[in-house]
């Protein structure tokens, strides 16, 4: 391990900021895909990484390019790892628009909204709906219930719950997986 004392002297890495600095820089926005502040994140680490290993610049190659360019790939490497193992991190202006999901007011207006959706629905489909979401039945046992083919009952249930998605503001896209 390199210590405090073993260093690259200042004009050495300057040069070589001055000659591979951007072509470092171009191959680490492409790292990051084109993330600006982090390719420069990462430039600069990889620059002190050389100042702390002048032993790199006594290796046998003709150019400090390689060894740079791997060394910037690691670290982005191990940046990108590093963001991956940790959750998402979230802005107060999210958590400040998001309803809790704990007051009751909230809840009382979703059911509103459900009800109001649901019965905006053809009778139809509405039917389809209830067998399958309220009363839990599979889409077979559904069509023996209403006396319908299966096939009548998928092509029901999708056209339903797209109206509801229409209907409902804020919908997202979760849906009960239908058993056959």
């Amino acid at each position: 391990m390199a210590t405090a004392t073993a260093t690259t002297d200042e004009r050495a890495l300057v040069e070589l900021q001055r000659e591979h600095g951007p072509a470092l820089m171009n191959f680490l926005q492409g790292l990051t895909y084109g993330d600006q502040q982090r390719a420069e994140d990462l430039l600069q680490e990889t620059f002190v990484k050389a100042w702390q290993h002048p032993e790199a610049f006594d290796a046998p190659y003709e150019s400090m390019r390689p060894w740079l360019f791997t060394v910037g790939r690691r670290l982005a490497i191990d940046a990108r790892r590093s963001r991956m193992a940790r959750p998402t991190e979230i802005g107060d202006g999210v958590l400040a628009t998001t309803a809790d999901p704990c007051d009751p007011t909230e809840s009382a207006v979703a059911v509103l909204d459900v009800r109001a959706a649901v019965e905006s629905l053809s009778p139809e489909h509405r039917a389809v709906l209830v067998q399958i979401y309220f009363h839990g039945l599979s889409v077979n046992e559904a069509a023996q219930a209403l006396g319908i083919p299966p096939g009548t009952v998928k092509s029901r249930s999708h056209y339903a719950l797209r109206a509801l998605a229409r209907g409902l503001p804020g919908y997202s896209r979760a849906r009960r997986p239908v058993r056959h």
